[in-house]
Parts: C-alpha cells; sequence; structure tokens
C-alpha cells in the first residue's frame, strides 16, 4: 500500500516549477560534492546502481525515461540475466503480425524504459492535470542541476512555516520555488530494501537517486572527460613540439642574418674582439 502511495506521489511533476509560485525566493540548493564533478570525475555505480532500483520502483510509476533502455542498465553494474528479467516485468507494443494485428510483448533489452502511461492525456488524466516529465535529462533540464534534484527531495517539509498558507493540493518545500508543490514527498528513508538487505535513510536515497539521472542525463560523461583528457595532454606536447621547431628555425635565420645579411661587418667585429676563428 505504501509503495503504492509513493509512485502516486511520484506522478505529480518535478516540472510544476513552470506554474509555481514566485520563483524569485527559491532556497539556494544544497551544495554537495558529487562523485562525478570536476575533470577527473567519474560515476559511483554502486549509488548509480542503487539509484536504478529507487527509479524502478519508485519513480517509474509515474515517470518515464524515454530515453534510456533496459541494455543501458548492464553499463551501472546490472548482470544482463537481471536487466533481461526487470525488463520481462514490462509490455510494449510490437507487430504487425502475421494477420495484420499489433500484439504485445514482454520488454527486451533493446527497448526503452516502458513509459507508465500511453500518452501525455492518460498521465495528465491520472495526475489531476499535471504531467509528470520524463527523467532521462532532468539533471540537465533544471537550473542547478543535481544539487537542485537532491534539494529537492530532501525539503519536503511537515508542515508550512507560520503565516503561509499553501494552496490546494500543494505541498511546502524549502527548495521549490515558491515552496509550494503539487508533488507529494516520495522518498522517506528506508524507502526501498537494496538486494544485500539494507536500506538508506533519505539523505542516501536522495544521493542515490540523483547519481542516476546524472548517469542517465550523461552515460557518456567518464569516455567524454577521458577522451578531453587525453586531447588537452596531447595539445600540449604538440604545443611544446612546435615551441620548440619555432626556435630551432628562427634562430638559424637570425644567425644567417647576423653572418650574412648587414650586419655582416658587425659579425666580424665581434669575432676579432673574442679571437674567434673566422
Amino acid at each position: 500500500m505504501r509503495k503504492l502511495l509513493i509512485t502516486a506521489a511520484m506522478g505529480v511533476s518535478l516540472a510544476v516549477s513552470n506554474v509555481a509560485l514566485a520563483a524569485g525566493d527559491m532556497v539556494k540548493p544544497i551544495d554537495k560534492n558529487w562523485s562525478f564533478e570536476g575533470i577527473f570525475g567519474t560515476f559511483d555505480r554502486d549509488a548509480v546502481k542503487k539509484g536504478g532500483q529507487i527509479f524502478f520502483e519508485v519513480c517509474a510509476g509515474c515517470h518515464s525515461a524515454n530515453l534510456m533502455s533496459y541494455r543501458n542498465l548492464v553499463d551501472i553494474g546490472w548482470t544482463e540475466e537481471e536487466a533481461k528479467a526487470l525488463a520481462a516485468e514490462y509490455e510494449v507494443e510490437d507487430g504487425p503480425d502475421e494477420e495484420g494485428e499489433m500484439f504485445m510483448r514482454p520488454a527486451r533489452l533493446s527497448d526503452r524504459f516502458v513509459s507508465p502511461f500511453a500518452n501525455e492525456k492518460a498521465a495528465r488524466f491520472a495526475n489531476g492535470g499535471a504531467f509528470p516529465p520524463d527523467l532521462s535529462v532532468i539533471t540537465k533540464a533544471r537550473k542547478g542541476g543535481p544539487d537542485y534534484i537532491y534539494s529537492l527531495l530532501v525539503g519536503y517539509k511537515d508542515e508550512a512555516p507560520e503565516g503561509v498558507e499553501l494552496a490546494e493540493g500543494t505541498n511546502y518545500n524549502e527548495y521549490f520555488p515558491g515552496h509550494q508543490i503539487f508533488m507529494a514527498q516520495p522518498l522517506y528513508g528506508e524507502t526501498v530494501e537494496y538486494p544485500d538487505g539494507t536500506s538508506g535513510t533519505l539523505e542516501e536515497e536522495a544521493a542515490n537517486i540523483v547519481n542516476f539521472l546524472s548517469w542517465a542525463a550523461e552515460p557518456e560523461l567518464e569516455e567524454r572527460k577521458s577522451l578531453g583528457i587525453k586531447v588537452m595532454l596531447y595539445l600540449i606536447l604538440l604545443t611544446a613540439m612546435l615551441y620548440a621547431l619555432k626556435r630551432r628555425i628562427w634562430n638559424r635565420i637570425c644567425l644567417d642574418e647576423y653572418t650574412h645579411g648587414p650586419y655582416v661587418d658587425q659579425y666580424q667585429k665581434d669575432l676579432d674582439k673574442h679571437k674567434m676563428p673566422g
């Protein structure tokens, strides 16, 4: 029952920021040190994998991630068998068959994450008019990125501060623009149980799902950074080689001008002065 309530809560969109009240008084998001930040940053595979579990058990009941395929889960530590088993829990439309009819079949590794609703109208109808946004690139689509999403998830308050009247159906969130958000709190701590039998605090769960969503938004991040470092090293080496070549060439040009050009008389005087053989 609790899981159903949680997934229903996720159905109200993170994108409701577009209709939130007074964006100007938003509190600055919590500044966390994410492992994937910086030029040498990499993803915490354990956190990303746990975040994936949270996504499928909590978020996927209302939110889609249409840019991701089930086979991508293998890249973050899921075995192929685990990914296949997860995909098989969902159905996708396929066809036409030999009779020209469309049919439903279990999802495969090559399929994109199955959306919880058939279309936008169905999603809005199920969520009181709100459209749950696709989470594929949510950390790139929101100002503040991972810090904002993390802060939003841990920023719910049981009650609004004195003097603040909440609009009907909204919840008080310290980090949301206007502080009134339609999406109910999705994580509470110990929301999911991981395969090793452990569970996490609210802060740990929020960090895990942010790690997963950040990976979903940039699965090529580590390769891109690695390539960038190699390119920078190559450019530094090339610059040093070109500088050395330039000095060698211009030294020869200057010496030639000095010994055979208009400064030849001065060259002879210098040779005599230092008793150097001409």
